[in-house]
């Protein structure tokens, strides 16, 4: 490597990387000693320690504390003095971990995932307002909806001229009444819209003993089960465009809550309806169904190519952000 050095001192290192058909790159770094790769050099325009301490301070003084750099550096031109430039204070202030947003900036609060539970009736109820539109254009009628997660039971409906929290905290207490529930034994799952946040419904719920939580911002996902009902209810065919009245809209949410609860096999309950679940007939059904399912194996088995066919169990539990599930990305409860 010497030899190659003195030849390039004497003819100069692009004649001789030319020659050798050698980029001139990989000449230089082999060419570099073997200790380690050099550092840096310095600027000669670069400021010294003591230079960058001597604008750090001023910049620390009482009257400077709360200006930008570029009002500094006016100023003390303006008093004939000149320390650095405007970006030179920047980057000392960056070393120094001074710079940032000195305003009070709106910080918005992390709310925790919803996970909820349940593996029973009258356990953990889901509630929600939708709109149902009236006969003229922007005007509506609100259909409130309380459903039990675990059997998918509208427990309590209501279509009202208004979203009110004085209405939503009635409809509660009449469901609660109505279910028989007991202090401690429900937990009540709503979005953050202002009848669900309000305060005549939360001092309800505490005087109700009944445990209240909420989805967080914008996120449909956490509260899936209402969602799916009013999909449910919106996707009907005989669902009309706009409701004549208040009696109309009462009159298909009783006929279509009738059939959603009483005939309506859902297929996140094995085909049950939520009545057969909530009022503890779903092993009853289930049961009578194994038996025609024996009876159709035994008539014609060749027709079954996988053996016996096996009636699925009723799901043991039901959960609202399952522990370890992907967030956000999940599909709606259907």
């Amino acid at each position: 490597m010497s030899v190659v050095m003195e030849e390039a001192g004497a003819h100069g290192v692009n004649p001789l990387c030319a020659a050798l058909g050698l980029p001139r790159a990989t000449f230089y770094r082999r060419s570099r000693p073997m200790h380690g790769p050099s550092k840096p050099r310095r600027s000669p325009r670069a400021l010294s320690s003591e230079e960058k301490a001597k604008v750090l301070a001023v910049l620390h003084e009482p009257r400077f504390a709360d200006h930008a750099p570029a009002e500094v550096y006016a100023t003390l031109l303006e008093e004939g003095t000149y320390l650095c430039s405007i970006r030179t204070m920047y980057r000392i202030l960056a070393e120094a971990s001074e710079v940032r947003e000195r305003r009070n900036q709106l910080r918005h609060p992390n709310h925790p995932r919803p996970e909820l539970l349940a593996e029973k009736s009258n356990q953990l109820w889901s509630w929600d307002i939708t709109k149902l539109h009236g006969p003229a254009k922007w005007t509506y009628f609100y259909l409130y909806v309380v459903m039990d997660v675990y059997s998918r039971y509208v427990v309590g409906w209501m279509v009202a001229h208004r979203e009110s929290a004085s209405l939503a905290q009635k409809l509660i207490e009449t469901c609660y009444e109505r279910e028989g529930i007991r202090p401690g034994q429900l937990t009540i799952h709503a979005d953050r819209g202002s009848s669900m946040t309000s305060k005549p419904v939360a001092f309800l719920l505490a005087d109700l003993g009944v445990t209240k939580t909420h989805s967080r911002p914008h996120v449909s996902n956490d509260n899936p089960f209402s969602e799916a009902g009013f999909k449910t209810l919106k996707y009907r065919p005989d669902f009309p465009t706009r409701f004549g009245s208040d009696v109309d809209a009462r009159g298909f949410c009783g006929d279509f809550f009738r059939w959603y609860n009483e005939e309506h096999h859902h297929s996140g309950l094995e085909l049950l309806t939520p009545a057969d679940v909530h009022h503890g007939r779903a092993e009853q059904r289930l049961a009578a169904r194994r038996e025609v399912m024996a009876r159709a194996f035994e008539a014609k088995p060749e027709r079954f190519v996988r053996g016996a066919p096996k009636v699925a169990p009723l799901p043991s539990a039901v959960w609202i952000n399952k522990p370890g599930s992907v967030p956000e990305t999940a599909k709606a409860v259907q």
